[in-house]
Parts: structure tokens; C-alpha cells; sequence
């Protein structure tokens, strides 16, 4: 991914439009409408499971004022009456779509050996990439030399040479505010891949396109793809 000539998309988080973010009617909806990849935040449970959760608390999407680092997996699946996947629990509905990819994003660094774990377990690493800032890509670097990664930036600056040598990203990902042609063909002329999150709107996505990154992401899967 992606083929030549062709902009990958990917479900932010599945599509969190039609179904609660990071649950498993959320990815298969993404993938119904046509995603190339879905994107999972995974973070740990007190017990060390990697789930499917971007906050540090369930607060926001599930109404609890705990933090998912307090509860055991058994305490979350109870507060959320099953609600909140494990990575192994995406890992296997993504596999009915032989074609797609997963994109495991690391808001806690600490997440990181426990997820590749996950998916090397799953069997899951041909279909599996890996995204975050610099410390979570070193740490996934650490626990799979061979991972795919994609660095998040969130600069118009480029990444310092030092930390892309030590990560080796395939992967640049930058806000989609930041994209310029100038900064695709630059990237593309280091040998980077280039994706944009997050936008859902038709006309930010053609100039995307028009900018010549590989890959966007996005909550609003069908919209996106019928313009790339």
C-alpha cells in the first residue's frame, strides 16, 4: 500500500461517524465503505492488555471518570458491558479483509512492546503498520526491528536527521494543514512515503491529492474515497 497513482484511505479510529471510535462496528463499517486501512489507538489495561482506546480515561466515550490504567481487562469489560476490543479482537475482524491494513497508533509509549507482541501472537505483522510520535516509534523500533513505521509530525520542520536514522520510518505523517507539494517532493526525494490526517472534507482531500501524498486519513471513509 498504496498502489502506484493511487491515495490510500484510512478510518480514522473506523468511522466514528456511524459507530462509537475504536470498536469493532466502527472498523467494519470503515472497511465496508471502501477503507484500504482502519486506524486503532491501543493503549494498556492494568493487567497489561493492549485494548482499543485513544483517551487515557473513559470519560469521554463511555461516561466513567476511571482511568483505563487502574482496571484490570475483566474491570473494563465490565464498565463498558464489552464494549472497549482488545487489539487481538481487531486484529482478527481485520483479517476478513484480506486486503486491508491496520494502523496501530501508540498514544502511550509504554503500550508499545505489549502491541507488537499482540501482533506477532495474531500472526497479524505483514498486515500491520505502526504510527506515533518520535518515543513511541523508537519503542516500537526496539521490540521489532522489521515493523513498518510511520512517524506523526506535527511540524513544518523536517524530522531531525538523527531521530529518522534511529526510527527509520516509511512513513511521514503530517496534519494535513501542513501539506505542500514542496514538502511531498521532498519527502518523496529522502524515500518516504508520505500520509495526511485528519480531514473529512471533500475538497481538503483533492488538494491532497493534488499535493501527491500517499495516503489520508479520515472519519468520513466513503466521502474521502470517492474524491481520491
Amino acid at each position: 500500500m498504496p498502489a502506484a497513482g493511487r491515495v490510500a484511505v484510512i478510518g480514522h479510529r473506523g468511522a466514528p461517524y456511524d459507530h462509537r471510535e475504536n470498536t469493532l462496528a466502527s472498523l467494519r463499517a470503515a472497511l465496508e465503505a471502501g477503507a484500504d486501512a482502519v486506524e486503532v489507538d491501543v493503549r494498556l489495561t492494568a493487567d497489561r492488555v493492549p485494548v482499543l482506546l485513544h483517551d487515557a480515561t473513559l470519560e469521554r466515550l463511555w461516561g466513567h471518570d476511571r482511568r483505563l490504567s487502574s482496571l484490570t481487562h475483566s474491570r473494563l469489560d465490565e464498565a463498558t458491558a464489552g464494549g472497549v476490543p482488545t487489539l487481538r479482537d481487531a486484529l482478527a475482524l481485520t483479517a476478513e479483509y484480506p486486503s486491508a491494513r491496520t494502523l496501530v497508533d501508540l498514544p502511550d509509549p509504554t503500550a508499545a512492546q505489549a502491541a507488537v507482541g499482540e501482533v506477532r501472537d495474531s500472526g497479524a505483522a505483514g498486515r500491520v503498520y505502526y504510527c506515533g510520535g518520535g518515543s513511541a516509534m523508537l519503542a516500537v523500533r526496539a521490540a521489532d526491528p522489521a515493523a513498518e513505521l510511520a512517524l506523526s509530525w506535527r511540524r513544518s520542520a523536517p524530522p531531525r536527521a538523527e531521530l529518522l536514522a534511529r526510527i527509520r520510518p516509511r512513513w511521514l505523517n503530517y496534519h494535513f494543514g501542513l501539506i505542500t507539494r514542496d514538502l511531498v517532493e521532498r519527502a518523496h526525494g529522502d524515500g518516504y512515503l508520505v500520509a495526511a490526517w485528519t480531514t473529512d472534507r471533500p475538497r481538503t482531500a483533492r488538494r491532497l491529492r493534488h499535493a501527491g501524498v500517499d495516503a489520508v486519513t479520515t472519519n468520513r471513509v466513503a466521502a474521502v474515497r470517492a474524491v481520491l
